[in-house]
């Protein structure tokens, strides 16, 4: 093997450092364009409010979650039959009268892919 070849890779590796100089270089550029682009953005944004005028809780305290069964109201039977859009969003619910969770069999959660086998 000839030395050509060692000469000709040192060669090249001062050209390969510059390179990744350069590219480093517009890395920066590209990073502190983007800093001072956000900035001008933040400096646009409305002011964040104070203390005095964030949120309060009521004088009543804390609103807790309530709980409520509905049942679906019934398709009104008719003639002819209805399509998806005679029906969808014409009909409400009401509160259930009942109190137990619907289920689709016994000891099951009432929902779909729960993972479990089910009751057998």
């Amino acid at each position: 093997m000839s030395t050509e070849w060692l000469y000709f890779a040192a060669g090249g590796s001062a050209l390969v450092g510059l390179w990744a100089g350069v590219m480093g270089l517009i890395v920066v550029v590209l990073l502190g364009g983007a800093f001072w682009m956000g900035n001008r953005v933040r400096s646009r944004e409305p002011r964040r409010p104070s203390r005095e005028e964030q949120p309060r809780l009521p004088e009543s305290g804390a609103v807790r979650e309530e709980q409520a069964y509905r049942e679906p109201d019934e398709i009104p039977r008719s003639e002819l039959r209805l399509t998806p859009y005679q029906v969808h969003g014409n009909l409400g619910s009401r509160p259930s009268t009942s109190k137990q969770r619907p289920r689709w069999s016994k000891g099951s959660g009432g929902s779909f892919g729960s993972g479990g086998l089910g009751a057998h």
